[in-house]
């Protein structure tokens, strides 16, 4: 877990720097931009040392390191996963797959809000509620079913790249309806 935080801390800081060199920026805002990323990444935010500066030219400059001592701090004091539940005839793997299942549940969660933009709808009537949950559960599944297909078609693991891609298309000719009297 500390390598995929480190990982977004870099990339994150690389981006920022960046950022810097192109045009001239507020420190301030340098700054709140480095606080939200150690945020959001705290399982390895004491591993960076990130400095905002402002050169004699007027432009700021982020200066960043890794303080390496920090890794044998974390290796020695990061804890162990406690799983309880109240099925006794599970194995510990079955106990932490449920758990995976559980994490997975909630990146669906986090899909809906943003890759498929479906927002929470505030239903009154117990028919609506259940109708939402099967809308939402149906993009889901498609939303998984393109992330197969994009697996199997060696396109990797990201259906929003295909998003992406048929967001290229602007225009699209159709001609000769089967049946119909139009033929463009």
């Amino acid at each position: 877990m500390h390598e995929r935080f480190e990982k977004r801390i870099e990339e994150g800081l690389v981006k920022i720097t960046a950022s810097c060199g192109k045009r001239r920026q507020k420190s301030g805002a340098v700054e709140r931009r480095v606080g939200r990323l150690l945020e959001r990444n705290t399982r390895a935010a004491r591993l960076f040392n990130a400095q905002v500066e402002v050169d004699d030219q007027g432009f700021t400059q982020l200066r960043w390191t890794k303080v390496e001592s920090w890794r044998e701090w974390a290796r020695r004091s990061e804890g162990c996963y406690l799983l309880r539940g109240n099925v006794i005839d599970w194995t510990p793997e079955e106990l932490w797959r449920a758990y995976v299942q559980l994490t997975e549940a909630e990146a669906a969660f986090r899909v809906h809000r943003s890759d498929l933009q479906i927002r929470l709808v505030w239903h009154h009537r117990e028919h609506r509620v259940g109708a939402h949950i099967l809308v939402c559960f149906l993009a889901y599944v498609l939303w998984k079913t393109l992330a197969a297909s994009c697996r199997q078609g060696g396109l990797g693991d990201e259906p929003r790249q295909v998003f992406e891609e048929l967001c290229e298309i602007s225009l699209v000719d159709a001609t000769g309806f089967v049946g119909a009297r139009w033929a463009g």
